[in-house]
């Protein structure tokens, strides 16, 4: 399965989809991509479009859609219903939060894992991604898009000294 937050290139790679797409693969993404997708060759059926604040059930996995958008800058409106997503897998609830900043429903997320965006410029800086961390409490906390397009490798660092100290940080940026 692939899930898809948003169209941006950073999180819509035909080119990474080609490399790892089987025949049984189902993909899991917002409407504005549903055509990008069939053009790929997905069929419809392979093709499970979402919408923020839903519950999925996809071949056995269950997974909830978290709307993923800014609220003080433009690059990701609310009106594009762009997601992030809670998966559950062993018991394990994962959270991958998309690009966002913190909103009231992510304020609401209950997880042990969560992958959270802080790079700040298009999404949550380190100080506001720690913040929504310490908020929702999971047990690991991975920081994303940062230290490439933007942030740099002390966001994840920094981004680290200021979660609670029981909750693990782990950081694949070094």
């Amino acid at each position: 399965m692939i899930f898809i937050t948003h169209s941006h290139y950073d999180h819509y790679s035909e080119e990474d989809i080609l490399k790892v797409r089987k025949e049984s693969t189902r993909v899991v993404a917002p409407v504005d991509l549903l055509d990008n997708l069939l053009t790929l060759g997905f069929t419809k059926e392979s093709i499970t479009i979402v919408k923020p604040n839903e519950n999925y059930n996809v071949n056995g996995l269950t997974f909830k859609t978290v709307p993923a958008y800014n609220t003080n800058k433009n690059f990701h409106p609310k009106s594009n219903n762009w997601v992030g997503y809670l998966l559950t897998l062993n018991d394990t609830v994962y959270y991958i939060a998309g690009d966002t900043d913190i909103t009231e429903e992510n304020k609401q997320v209950k997880c042990d894992v969560a992958f959270v965006p802080i790079g700040g410029t298009y999404t949550m800086n380190y100080k506001e991604a720690a913040e929504l961390i310490n908020e929702i409490k999971p047990k690991i906390a991975v920081p994303t898009h940062y230290a490439s397009i933007v942030g740099s490798l002390e966001d994840g660092k920094n981004f680290d000294k200021l979660l609670n100290s029981d909750i693990e940080c782990k950081i694949y940026k070094k």
